[in-house]
C-alpha cells in the first residue's frame, strides 16, 4: 500500500470504482460546472442582509460588553494608583469587586460568543440550503452532468458561481 492518507486512499478508490462501473461518456458530451461556495456566502444578498442583520441583534450586546471591559479597566487602574493609599479592608473590597465583575464579564462575553456563533451558523445553513436548491435548478435547466463545489483547482469557463448569486438575488 503507497503511503497515502487514508481518506485519499478512500476518494480515489471510489473514484477510480465510478469510473470503471460508470457507462462510457465522451469528454466532448460532459457537461461540468464549479460553484465557489464561499464566494456564495460572501456575495449572495440573502448573506449580506444576514451578516447585517446579526450585526444588528448583537450590536447592543457587544457595546454593553465593551462597557463592562472599560469599567473593569478603571477599577484595575484605581486599585494600583490608589494601592498606597487604601485601607486593608478598602482594598479586599475593591480586590472583590474586582474578581466579581472580571467573573460577570468572562461569562457574558462566552454567552455572546456562543450565541453569535449559533446565529451565525443558522444563517449561513439557511443561505446553503437556497444556494443548494438554486444550484439543482441552473444543473437541471442547463442540462448540467456534474456540478463540483470547492475544488483545489477549475477552469473558469467552468464556473457558475455568479449564475447562483444572480438566482439567489432573483429569488429572493
Amino acid at each position: 500500500m503507497l503511503n497515502i492518507k487514508p481518506v485519499i486512499a478512500a476518494s480515489l478508490c471510489a473514484g477510480a470504482l465510478i469510473l470503471s462501473v460508470a457507462p462510457r461518456v465522451e469528454a466532448s458530451d460532459l457537461k461540468i460546472g464549479y460553484v465557489d461556495t464561499q464566494r456564495i456566502l460572501r456575495n449572495a444578498p440573502a448573506a449580506v442582509q444576514a451578516a447585517k442583520d446579526i450585526e444588528k441583534e448583537f450590536s447592543g450586546r457587544d457595546q454593553e460588553l465593551q462597557k463592562m471591559a472599560k469599567k473593569l479597566q478603571g477599577l484595575q487602574e484605581n486599585m494600583e494608583k490608589n494601592a498606597v493609599t487604601m485601607s486593608e479592608s478598602e482594598r479586599r473590597n475593591k480586590e472583590r469587586e474586582y474578581a466579581d465583575l472580571t467573573r460577570e464579564f468572562q461569562r457574558k462575553q462566552r454567552e455572546f460568543r456562543e450565541d453569535l456563533s449559533l446565529r451565525q451558523n443558522e444563517a449561513l445553513a439557511a443561505i446553503s440550503d437556497k444556494a443548494n436548491k438554486a444550484i439543482r435548478q441552473i444543473a437541471e435547466s442547463e442540462k448540467f452532468d456534474l456540478i463540483l463545489q470547492d475544488a483545489i483547482w477549475f477552469s473558469p469557463r467552468l464556473d457558475i458561481t455568479e449564475k447562483v448569486v444572480k438566482a439567489l438575488s432573483d429569488g429572493k
